[in-house]
Order: structure tokens, then sequence, then C-alpha cells
């Protein structure tokens, strides 16, 4: 990994993140975006457990290991189309914001992963 590039671990398992995965990487037309599944992983591409990068969103910008709503963020700021929306969220109001957001979500993400699964 590299420090100029963004990396994100997603849930390659999950219909709901392959889905949104998918969009990001046509959204990304630089590639300036690497992503890894983490059930495809190994251990040197992880920097904390498996079972921490699957439970919450994850990206390293700059050498720097995000979560939630500020990994979302870092990978909104490295697609030009959505590059407002992430340095918004550099606004610590509008991440604080955006966290409980993400927080609100993960409690319905098994119901949207089974909806997506069928």
């Amino acid at each position: 990994m590299t420090s100029n590039r963004l990396t994100v671990w997603h849930d390659g398992n999950c219909p709901l993140c392959r889905r949104e995965i998918a969009v990001m990487r046509r959204l990304d037309k630089r590639g300036a975006i690497h992503f890894i599944d983490i059930h495809e992983a190994g251990p040197q591409d992880c920097p904390i457990s498996p079972q921490a990068l699957l439970a919450r969103f994850h990206a390293m910008e700059d050498g720097k290991l995000l979560s939630g709503a500020a990994a979302f963020a870092a990978m909104w700021r490295a697609i030009p189309m959505l590059r407002r929306l992430g340095l918004l969220a550099r606004f610590r109001p509008a991440l604080w914001l955006l966290d409980k957001l993400y927080v609100r979500f993960l409690k319905v993400r098994p119901r949207l992963q089974r909806f997506f699964a069928n």
C-alpha cells in the first residue's frame, strides 16, 4: 500500500457491499482507490484483524487508518464527482453527524443485506 493512494477494505461476501463497491469502482475513473476484499486478503493486506475490518467500513488515507464516516469521506474525496462531499466531512460537525448516521445505518444493515441477497 502506498501512502498517496487510498486503500478501502470491503466485505466481498455482503451483497450490499458488493453493489456499493461496484458503483465506487465505476466512479473511480482515475484508479485512485485500491479496493481489497477482506475475504481474499492475506494477513499482510490487513492493518487490523479481519473481524474489526468487517465490523465497520475502513480506509487508509495518507498512511492513516480511518473508520466509519471518516473512511467513507476519504473514499468520496478520491472520486471527483463526490469530492466536495468528502471535503465537507473534514468539517468536524459534519463528520460527527455523518458518523452518527453511519452508526444508525449499521443497525439496519443486516436487514438490508438480507434484502439485497434476494
